[in-house]
């Protein structure tokens, strides 16, 4: 009987096609990687790869075994979620990811409304860039922020639009004249960055509008962007989500109208009739469209006049 461990040596070796990427991936050595499709080999009595100079490519042995370790593989997810589950439901425990500026920017007031609500309850918050698999139960609740998102084996649902523009301080627009276009724009100092997805996106606008040329910091986080525009070191393209509600903010443009980021709150299907997870999609879903309700009302209405 081979050791069903093995199957994750194999997948990682036949997606990676060769045992030094597989050890990377699977934080191991070579040597480990090796041993093991080894020993599966000689439990199988199969040859699994063959070994070139250019790496480890399957045999038709190989080929033939690779769906039956994928489902292996998943059967072995979906137990481990089955039992976390199981462990969190009994301690009442949610673990809900989503981008560190949601985190801090927006959600703290809505959780303490839920804690108020079911004193119970306990949320374990994640701000990791990493996007968390909910399938693999590394999550429970996801609040997701994309343009195009791959929602299969999720529920949920779309609560807003990720609306971007250019914001500085109160102190900044009463001692500068605040810029109303794109072009004037370039006379400010500018703060970049955001981290992650959110400075891609953000670096992508900078350069679309020639405006690198004015960055006077850099930040690898939203936060790091918000402590930044509030000291009035200069503006910076901030999510609306959070910079429009904030009194020591001035919107400066519009948002634009390119396509913007969708805002998801979802959740793996198999816990979608859990009530500790169906308690916090319900609450934070009404929250949140609420509060992106009053944003949109905002933005609508005519940015601060400007300043001398």
């Amino acid at each position: 009987m081979f050791d069903w461990n093995d199957a994750r040596y194999f997948l990682a070796v036949a997606e990676s096609g060769s045992t030094l990427s597989a050890a990377r991936a699977l934080h191991v050595s070579q040597t480990t990687v090796a041993r093991r499709i080894a020993a599966l080999e000689e439990a199988l009595g199969l040859t699994l790869f063959d070994k070139r100079r250019a790496g480890y490519v399957l045999t038709p042995a190989g080929e033939t075994l690779l769906a039956d370790a994928r489902a292996v593989e998943a059967s072995a997810a979906a137990l481990a979620e089955t039992a976390a589950s199981q462990k969190r439901a009994g301690g009442g425990t949610v673990r809900l990811t989503a981008e560190e500026s949601f985190i801090v920017g927006v959600l703290p007031p809505m959780l303490r409304s839920l804690r108020e609500l079911h004193p119970d309850l306990v949320i374990e918050l994640d701000a990791s860039e990493e996007v968390r698999d909910l399938a693999a139960g590394q999550a429970d609740v996801a609040i997701r922020i994309s343009k195009r998102l791959d929602t299969a084996g999720l529920v949920g649902r779309r609560v807003g639009d990720d609306l971007w523009t250019v914001y500085c301080s109160r102190g900044y627009a009463e001692a500068h004249a605040v810029p109303r276009n794109r072009r004037e724009l370039a006379a400010h100092p500018l703060i970049s960055g955001g981290g992650g997805e959110i400075g891609r996106y953000y670096g992508a606008w900078l350069r679309q509008n020639g405006l690198e040329g004015s960055i006077a910091m850099q930040h690898g986080s939203v936060t790091g962007l918000l402590s930044a525009v509030r000291s009035g070191l200069g503006l910076a393209a901030l999510p609306s989500a959070i910079a429009e509600l904030d009194p020591e903010l001035v919107r400066c443009l519009p948002p634009g109208n390119a396509e913007s980021r969708q805002i998801w709150l979802l959740t793996h299907e198999r816990l979608r009739h859990t009530p500790r997870v169906r308690i916090v999609m319900d609450f934070l879903g009404e929250r949140l469209r609420g509060h992106l309700k009053t944003v949109e009302e905002r933005l609508a209405q005519p940015a601060a006049p400007r300043a001398a």
